[in-house]
């Protein structure tokens, strides 16, 4: 359910609105329906930044394909 009145945002924008939706509702204040609408909207935010970080995974994929000799390596966070 996209909502025209917010349009897509960059990945950098999605991540920085839903880092803000996240303090907002830690912090409590706000009623019931402002916290629904806040979470609907942080749902849609998180799927933007699925979106753009899978798009950007193909991507990788793509360039690192056209170069046989380099070969992608899972990224272990505990590193």
């Amino acid at each position: 359910m996209a909502d025209n009145d917010n349009p897509t945002p960059s990945f950098e924008q999605a991540l920085s609105e839903l880092e803000a939706l996240v303090e907002s509702l830690e912090h409590g204040e706000m009623t019931l329906e402002e916290s629904l609408k806040s979470f609907e909207r942080g749902v849609e935010l998180t799927r933007a930044c699925q979106q753009s970080l899978k798009a950007a995974e193909q991507k990788v994929r793509i360039l690192a394909q056209k170069n046989n000799e380099a070969e992608l390596e899972s990224f272990d966070g505990n590193e």
